[in-house]
This record gives C-alpha cells, sequence and structure tokens, in this order.
C-alpha cells in the first residue's frame, strides 16, 4: 500500500475514533456507490452526519481542509444523496470535516461541524 494510503487509512481510523469517543454512532465508512464516496457517515441524535476526512503529514503546503473545494462539495452532496436514496433516510443531514495533521505519534484533530451547506446545482 503506497504511503499516502497508509496515512489516510490511519487517519480515518483516528476520526473514528474521535467520532465515537464523542457519542456519534458509525453507520459506513467508504460508502461507494458507483463512482460516488462518503469517507464516513455517521449519525449524531437524530442527524445524519456526512464526514469528509482529510489528513497530512504536515501543514506546509496548505491545512487539510482547504482540500475541499466547490467540485468536491459538490462530489459529496450528491454521494449523499445517493446514501440518502439508497437508505430512505428520514433526518436532516449535515456535512461536516475532519481535518487530521500528523503529531508525533498520533494526529492533530480539527472538527468542523456545519463546514458547508449544499450549494444549489
Amino acid at each position: 500500500m503506497a504511503i499516502h494510503n497508509d496515512l489516510g487509512r490511519r487517519g480515518e481510523d483516528a476520526a473514528v475514533e474521535y467520532l465515537r469517543e464523542r457519542g456519534y454512532s458509525i453507520l459506513a465508512r467508504n460508502w461507494r456507490n458507483v463512482h460516488k464516496e462518503l469517507d464516513i457517515v455517521a449519525q449524531e441524535g437524530n442527524e445524519l452526519v456526512i464526514i469528509e476526512v482529510k489528513t497530512r503529514s504536515s501543514i506546509d503546503f496548505g491545512r487539510p481542509e482547504e482540500a475541499v473545494d466547490t467540485k468536491k462539495i459538490r462530489r459529496l452532496v450528491k454521494a449523499a444523496n445517493a446514501y440518502i436514496q439508497q437508505y430512505k433516510v428520514d433526518h436532516s443531514v449535515r456535512f461536516d470535516i475532519l481535518s487530521l495533521v500528523v503529531e508525533g505519534d498520533g494526529f492533530t484533530i480539527t472538527h468542523f461541524p456545519n463546514a458547508f451547506y449544499p450549494p444549489l446545482m
């Protein structure tokens, strides 16, 4: 496995642990539908939470959350719509970003709840 893939997997594992410690129920990891993917689908109370995880080894080239641009947001919303239709979700939905940066043997995690709202497509 490539080094960046290993870092991404470790980041997602840390993100899941972080979320569980805060009371989230993890419904899916790396959920796929054709060419659409969601990193983490969770539930907090009566809210479905779509979580994009961005992991970096350093911030030398920018913060991880800066990689979630308009194009990525549109892809996430399309994937979330596919998930909602497939599982007939009847809860409110929010989009969060978890930004992870390597620090020692672990990560510094920054959570951005309601990081963005779905754009009009």
